[in-house]
């Protein structure tokens, strides 16, 4: 299961190189320069046309910020420049960890706020091992992804439980063998202090940042690191940073059954819901027992690629699905097909965008990095049995996706590389107000999550969605989009413990 996931409505929507920049002499490092490191704050970003209106640049890391002479990582950024008075630059993480920040602003930079894009450069930018940042974490084989995620994440056999243990060390062993330099950097740690050389290198002397999902967790970091740097900070589908690895899973996975919890609540009411138009619990189980169907007799698959659609395939449509309630009637058309003729191409396509899959086959490494991230940011247990108990945990706390959640995790159990980061909650003290955003039943970063940042930073300000889906600002809400731009071009935030309707 890919935890953090990026925003989705762009990906919702198409359902229905760089220049080097090297160490020239600049004066864009408004800040005092973390000793061994002034090279990397002098850098300054050489921007070149790459179409649509969008500026692409390069900039380097120190691979290691303790050995900064070392090796060096090449981070791939892009910009919208500002349509008017230009006030600076809006950095934008879109989530994962392991989406393109590249990607998503060349995709989806106009959806933000009219004012807010006269105000300040869009820049995405990739992070440390992801896309076209290099080096990039690059383990698996497509057909090693295609069976990792087909593989069966509910166990009832021994043999079952094997075969995740061999797909997941598979994972963990190619990950060694493969890029053994970059695992131990790839935290997000380090992803935090590159985004302040990121600041300096575009001449801003304050961050003004927008951080979607596992992108409220790189925010918040950065917030801790560099208290005094934030001008203004939007974290959007908040992530509690004090939760161990464990939690998470649990809390994640209780979120996605409240996400499908108001899906069926919605279903129920129309004449095409194929989970009936009785009770929301009568639905759930015809849910839940399609799900045990699809782990006996798969459902066919239309697209020809041999893919078998077994119930992991099944559950990962559906979660894709719960990301943006805009998918819902496509839920619906694709459980219909899969309860009523057996068919699970549209589920199989679904899946397939939550996980970056190509039609041709391949995956961008947005699964990849996700995991290599995941697994270096906390600690997990190197026990099989501690697995088996949290996953039997989890589905007593959530039945339809609990198992499938903490499965899916357990390549982190094998890494090569082992967390020395211990959960904490981070307090900013002494940063100007942040913002942070929770929707109320976010199926992938719980509202009590959100509520537990807020309390956690010092500056603090909650913002609510009352409504489904993942992460709010682009849902299109007005009282949302509104808060929010005024508060990232003027600093004026909204009044706490705002609730959207």
């Amino acid at each position: 299961m890919n935890k953090f996931r990026t925003v989705t409505g762009l990906a919702v929507a198409a359902f229905v190189a760089a220049a080097c920049t090297g160490f020239p002499n600049s004066k864009a490092a408004p800040s005092p320069s973390p000793k061994g490191i002034a090279r990397y704050y002098a850098q300054h970003v050489s921007w070149h046309d790459c179409g649509g209106g969008f500026q692409c640049g390069t900039l380097h890391m120190p691979l290691d910020y303790a050995h900064p002479d070392a090796q060096r990582i090449t981070m791939s950024v892009i910009r919208l420049p500002a349509e008017g008075q230009r006030k600076g630059s809006l950095l934008i993480n879109p989530g994962g960890p392991g989406g393109s920040g590249v990607e998503f602003v060349r995709e989806g930079a106009r959806q933000f706020g009219a004012d807010l894009r006269k105000n300040f450069d869009l820049v995405g930018f990739d992070p440390r091992g992801v896309n076209q940042t290099k080096p990039a974490v690059r383990c698996l084989t497509s057909k090693e992804l295609d069976r990792f995620f087909a593989t069966d994440t509910s166990p009832d056999t021994p043999a079952e439980v094997n075969d995740l243990v061999k797909v997941s060390k598979g994972w963990a062993d190619d990950c060694k063998t493969r890029i053994p330099s970059l695992l131990p950097y790839v935290g997000t740690i380090n992803a935090a202090k590159d985004m302040d050389v990121l600041r300096a290198a575009l001449g801003d002397q304050g961050m003004t940042y927008y951080g979607a999902s596992y992108g409220t967790y790189l925010g918040a970091y950065y917030a801790d690191l560099f208290p005094k740097h934030v001008r203004a900070m939007v974290l959007d589908g908040a992530i509690d940073p004090k939760l161990s690895g464990d939690a998470v899973n649990i809390e994640q996975a209780k979120g996605f059954d409240t996400a499908v919890h108001a899906f069926a609540a919605d279903c129920v009411k129309a004449n095409d819901c194929p989970l009936g138009n009785g009770s929301v619990h009568q639905a759930l189980t015809r849910l839940q027992r399609f799900f045990a169907q699809t782990d006996k007799k798969p459902l066919k698959n239309g697209l020809g690629d041999g893919r078998v659609v077994d119930e992991s395939l099944v559950e990962l449509g559906v979660a894709s699905a719960l990301y943006n309630k805009q998918t819902w009637p496509i839920l619906r058309l694709a459980l219909k097909s899969g309860i009523e003729q057996g068919d699970g191409t549209t589920l199989l396509r679904l899946g397939d965008l939550l996980v970056e899959r190509n039609k041709d086959g391949s995956y961008s490494n947005q699964s990849e990095a996700n995991m290599a991230v995941n697994c270096v940011d906390k600690p997990y247990s190197r026990s099989l049995g501690a697995w088996k108990d949290q996953a039997a945990k989890a589905k007593k706390a959530a039945p339809l996706f609990g198992q499938f959640v903490v499965w899916g995790t357990l390549p982190c159990g094998y890494w090569p590389v082992q967390s020395h980061e211990q959960p904490r909650p981070l307090h900013a003290q002494g940063s100007k107000p942040i913002v942070v955003v929770g929707t109320t039943r976010d199926p992938a970063t719980p509202y009590r999550w959100a509520q537990a940042l807020a309390s956690q930073l010092n500056s603090g300000v909650l913002l609510s969605l009352d409504g489904d889906g993942h992460t709010a600002y682009l849902q299109g809400n007005p009282c949302i989009s509104s808060a929010v731009d005024r508060y990232l071009i003027s600093t004026a935030t909204p009044k706490k413990n705002t609730m959207c309707h």
